[in-house]
C-alpha cells in the first residue's frame, strides 16, 4: 500500500513539473512578441502590460509595431470596459 502511494506521488510530481514548464514557455513567447510590438510606443510600460494580457488570452500578437490586427482576430476583438480596443 505504501509503495503504491509513493509511486503515485512521484508520478504526480513529474507530471506537474512538466505542466509548469509548458505553461511558463508561453510567457517567453509573449514577452518577446510584445517587446517588438511595443518598441515604439509612447508609454511602453502600459503597452507591455496590455499586450501581455492579450497575448496570454489569445496566444498570438500581430506582427509589427502597429496595425496588422487582422492576423490575430482574438487580439483584435478584445475590448475594455468602455468598448474600446484593449490590445495595443
Amino acid at each position: 500500500m505504501k509503495l503504491a502511494l509513493v509511486t503515485f506521488l512521484l508520478v504526480s510530481l513529474v507530471l506537474t513539473s512538466t505542466f509548469f514548464e509548458v505553461s511558463m514557455a508561453g510567457s517567453d513567447f509573449c514577452d518577446s512578441k510584445c517587446a517588438v510590438r511595443c518598441s515604439k510606443a509612447g508609454r511602453e510600460d502600459r503597452c507591455l502590460k496590455y499586450c501581455g494580457i492579450c497575448c496570454d488570452k489569445c496566444h498570438c500578437v500581430p506582427s509589427g509595431t502597429y496595425g496588422h490586427k487582422d492576423e490575430c482576430p482574438c487580439y483584435r476583438d478584445l475590448k475594455n470596459s468602455k468598448g474600446k480596443p484593449k490590445c495595443p
